[in-house]
């Protein structure tokens, strides 16, 4: 039992680290960009799998690797659109550290419920989850304005990440997914229009995806609290003041091409 809890606290720092390799060896040979995300992502699937071979807790694990790997997908993607190396290496260093909190807090919540913090599942899934809509969505704007590909193909592409986004959120903060699917169907049909509509606004493409990522948090907020039994006009009022309010001051202060 000993030897199984060294091993699996060993994973939640050999992982984020293996990732990190594999990152910087598709920044040298960018050729091997789809197997770095691959295996990537193979080791983040791994890695919570034997969380809960070792685990007591009767929960559907597949629904933990979701989150990351959406979120090494998008990042892998986005940062091939960046030419500053200094940035690009932020992204991965953050990257390492989002997949590392992550995998401890899953370690804990699988392995240690005990040690495990309340909500910190819900709070680290609506902080990421807002980070992979702006990373798809702008590696996606910017692919369209680089190699001029039809629209309808990357709101395809888009939509099936959107759903399993709004998917993790409503599992993640523990509501019924059955009472959730019509507002799975609705978010996305909804984000799908405004990131349809966001492609004929002359916006760089970073500006593109920091808007549909502010409605997305908009959007995912009210329907979260609503399923919740939550929400109230404050909380309405408090979210449209500042998911608007943010979308005015980057539209005013971006740089439009």
């Amino acid at each position: 039992m000993k030897y199984l809890i060294k091993y699996n606290r060993f994973l939640v720092l050999f992982t984020p680290i293996s990732i990190l390799g594999l990152f910087e060896l598709f920044l040298i040979q960018p050729k091997i960009l789809y197997y770095s995300i691959i295996i990537a992502n193979l080791l983040v699937f791994f890695t919570i799998k034997q969380f809960k071979k070792s685990s007591a807790e009767n929960k559907e694990w597949i629904n933990f690797i979701i989150l990351p790997i959406c979120f090494l997908t998008s990042l892998g993607f986005y940062s091939t659109l960046i030419a500053n190396n200094i940035f690009i290496q932020i992204l991965f260093f953050a990257n390492i550290f989002f997949i590392y909190f992550y995998l401890r807090n899953i370690y804990f919540y699988l392995v240690q419920p005990e040690s495990y913090k309340t909500y910190a599942l819900e709070n680290i899934s609506s902080y990421g989850n807002f980070l992979v809509i702006f990373f798809a969505s702008s590696a996606i704007y910017g692919m369209q304005a680089f190699l001029n590909i039809s629209v309808w193909i990357l709101i395809l592409i888009i939509l099936p990440l959107i759903a399993l986004v709004i998917y993790q959120i409503i599992w993640a903060n523990k509501i019924n997914i059955k009472d959730g699917f019509v507002y799975i169907f609705l978010g996305c049909l909804i984000l799908i229009e405004i990131a349809w509509a966001i492609t004929f606004l002359p916006l760089a493409y970073n500006i593109a995806g920091l808007v549909l990522a502010i409605c997305y948090y908009i959007l995912i907020g009210l329907i979260r609290f609503y399923l919740k039994k939550n929400l109230n006009k404050q909380t309405i009022k408090l979210y449209l003041f500042f998911g608007f309010s943010s979308i005015l001051i980057i539209l005013l202060t971006a740089k439009w091409v």
